[in-house]
């Protein structure tokens, strides 16, 4: 099945993205550098340099030249060696990146060695990764997981048309676009978990660990969740009272959307509006 990189459910899908960066490297591979037929808990990115060298990933053989950017995802079968004297000089990362209780390349296909358009940037990016990894600070820690996330971005970026759903997910898909649609149809109503349930034909304390295991929230977080960005899509491209934006994503009470929007936001519906109008009204200087 064929994603649409803009689509809802993939726009949910990193909103839970968590990632962890385990190592990061530049290395000149030895001539003995190889491993044949393991799978690893983890994700690895080999951004190419100079040299040769092979991979075989999930039973598909490549040979990455200079510039290519190669992901050898997490739970999956594979093997590297060096084929010459000319071997690999590359930069590489080790780390996790999982929705939910699942890693992102469990739901996304991806091409795995891919040309780097940009191959500058993506320099500079693993450059300031592997000092970060190497650097004590606590806000190292920080820092090189929003560098990890533009690496991830930027792969996903040039993957883009090429993405898929792994095969095996195109069902989970189907039941959460249902999810989604039905919450979707009935913002501005009272919405139980059971009624979410009965959509969708599972019991109610199944949905539960079912959305903690692909979304890592409740049911119910999620649906507020849903109704906050459709109150800040109203606050910012209409000039609907706050109390008729909260009536129509289902918060009777004022206050308690008020409440909502903040805790969903870290602002209230008016500050997040004049925010929103100063961002898109002309500017006259």
């Amino acid at each position: 099945m064929t994603l649409n990189p803009s689509s809802v459910f993939m726009t949910d899908l990193l909103h839970s993205l968590q990632v962890h960066l385990v190592e990061a490297h530049y290395t000149h591979c030895p001539p003995e550098w190889r491993e044949t037929d393991y799978i690893p808990a983890y994700n690895k990115f080999y951004f190419i340099r100079e040299g040769e060298g092979w991979l075989k990933i999930d039973g598909k053989e490549y040979s990455p030249t200079a510039g290519q950017l190669c992901l050898m995802p997490a739970h999956v079968e594979q093997s590297f060696s060096a084929i010459n004297a000319n071997t690999y000089r590359k930069y590489w990362c080790h780390f996790t990146a999982t929705v939910g209780e699942l890693d992102l390349f469990q739901w996304l296909d991806v091409p795995k060695c891919m040309d780097i358009r940009n191959n500058e940037r993506m320099l500079a990016l693993f450059l300031e990764l592997t000092e970060l990894h190497n650097d004590s600070a606590f806000t190292a820690r920080i820092r090189e997981k929003a560098v990890l996330l533009e690496i991830i971005a930027c792969f996903l970026t040039e993957a883009d048309s090429h993405i898929r759903v792994v095969p095996g997910r195109a069902g989970d898909i189907t039941r959460l676009n249902m999810i989604e649609q039905f919450i979707e149809d009935h913002l501005s109503e009272p919405v139980t978990l059971e009624q979410i349930a009965k959509h969708v034909h599972l019991h109610p304390n199944y949905l539960v660990r079912y959305f903690n295991k692909h979304f890592a929230v409740s049911p119910l977080k999620y649906l507020n969740r849903k109704r906050i960005q459709k109150a800040k899509s109203l606050l910012g491209a209409t000039s609907l009272s706050v109390k008729e934006v909260a009536e129509r994503v289902g918060y009777p009470d004022t206050n308690h959307f008020a409440k909502a929007f903040r805790r969903e936001s870290s602002r209230s519906p008016t500050e997040y509006r004049a925010q929103a109008l100063a961002v898109h009204s002309p500017r006259t200087d």
